[in-house]
């Protein structure tokens, strides 16, 4: 990470967006020389990625909770207002096996609500952030990402709105992949965890993207129970449709 101007406190934004670049380079150092492969290589990865990530909020944010897929669970955090929610290595198999479909999650809750927000995809030197997201542009695509596998709700609403699968790899490289215009949509209705969807739904809603529960309710962060059902990122455009043959 660059240092910060001397005597300058680092916003919420440039914070996430400099850990999420920073853990990203550390992700990509692991990997030098391919001394460590396949679940060695994933194992290393996330536990370095994630005793980094932790040392740089405590340093900067000492008084704010952190829900990390990569450690145990912190109890204060139920009753925070201010919760880093943080997935040090989205799609750790995709990593391990080479692929770039892989991504850096990081998220500020502020009573529940993603606020300042950064997704990284290292090995595109991609790094999309809520300060400075812009809005998708261009006509729809005629896309949906999609993981490998496409199950019954997501074929049914592709369609139903004849969208095309763009299959990819990680959480935050599907999101992403809405964000930067080359999908209109990103359905998941398997479940995943709040940290695989939370640094990702706050760069969608910064860039003007629709993001709810399947049913149109809103998305809420820092539950008792961090699992999530199901959710979507959208065009705004094609919402409405999407959500009802959902």
């Amino acid at each position: 990470m660059r240092p910060s101007p001397a005597g300058r406190r680092l916003t919420d934004a440039e914070l996430a967006a400099r850990i999420a670049e920073g853990a990203g380079r550390l992700l990509l150092g692991v990997r030098h020389g391919d001394l460590l492969t396949r679940r060695a290589l994933g194992d290393a990865g996330d536990t370095l990625a994630n005793a980094w990530i932790h040392a740089v909020l405590h340093a900067h944010r000492p008084s704010d909770a952190i829900i990390s897929e990569e450690s145990p669970e912190d109890v204060d955090r139920l009753t925070a207002s201010r919760v880093w929610i943080i997935d040090p290595l989205d799609g750790t198999s995709h990593y391990a096996s080479g692929s770039p479909e892989w991504a850096v999650h990081v998220a500020l809750t502020v009573d529940g609500q993603p606020t300042a927000c950064a997704v990284a995809l290292p090995d595109t030197d991609e790094l999309f952030r809520t300060d400075t997201v812009e809005p998708p542009t261009g006509p729809l695509t005629g896309f949906i990402a999609t993981p490998h596998y496409v199950n019954y709700d997501i074929s049914w609403a592709a369609s139903k709105l004849n969208l095309q699968y763009l299959p990819i790899g990680s959480a935050g490289a599907k999101a992403m992949a809405v964000v930067r215009g080359d999908a209109d949509a990103y359905v998941h209705t398997g479940g995943q965890y709040e940290w695989d969807n939370c640094a990702p739904v706050g760069v969608a809603r910064a860039a003007g993207l629709h993001c709810s529960r399947v049913d149109g309710s809103p998305l809420v962060y820092n539950r008792r129970s961090i699992y999530l059902p199901d959710f979507v990122i959208c065009r705004q455009e094609i919402a409405d449709d999407l959500l009802a043959a959902l």
